[in-house]
């Protein structure tokens, strides 16, 4: 069991947010923002569902969480998301300050870490390979099953 403040516990709320995802046949990816040892904002990714390529899970917390404290800095605030952020979320979470980033399974084809690592700003703590197994066991059987399909 996962102390209620842990990492662990909040990628676990993240990868609720993936199922989500999953269940809506979109890319399984889900996360939640955290201020204060509280979740301020949950999305997963949307993009089928809005016909939006921004729509990424990381996007969506982001503006759910900026909305929820009133201000475009999320200078106090840490990401939890179960895939690490391609550049545009990387970019994204660069304007907004974020304190700190932690993700679950790294994106070897698209992740922000294999373009450039200084695209998060200066100040971002980044941590990697949360409950990575799980996340990774959603993304396989998401395209497992769409390559059945195809």
């Amino acid at each position: 069991m996962f102390s209620i403040f842990s990492d662990e516990h909040f990628m676990n709320e993240a990868l609720k947010e993936a199922q989500k995802a999953f269940d809506e046949d979109e890319v399984p990816v889900g996360a939640v923002v955290v201020c204060n040892n509280k979740i301020i904002s949950r999305a997963y990714n949307m993009t089928e569902k809005l016909n939006d390529v921004t729509a990424h899970a990381e996007m969506l917390a982001i503006t759910s969480a900026t909305n929820a404290i009133g201000g475009k800095y999320l200078s106090e605030c840490t990401l939890f998301v179960t895939l690490e952020p391609c550049i545009m979320c990387g970019g994204a979470l660069f304007w907004s300050q974020i304190k700190k980033i932690v993700y679950s399974a790294p994106d070897p084809k698209r992740g922000f870490s294999k373009v450039t690592p200084s695209i998060l700003h200066p100040k971002t703590e980044v941590i990697g390979n949360i409950l990575a197994e799980q996340s990774n066991k959603l993304l396989i059987s998401f395209f497992k099953s769409k390559r059945k399909k195809s």
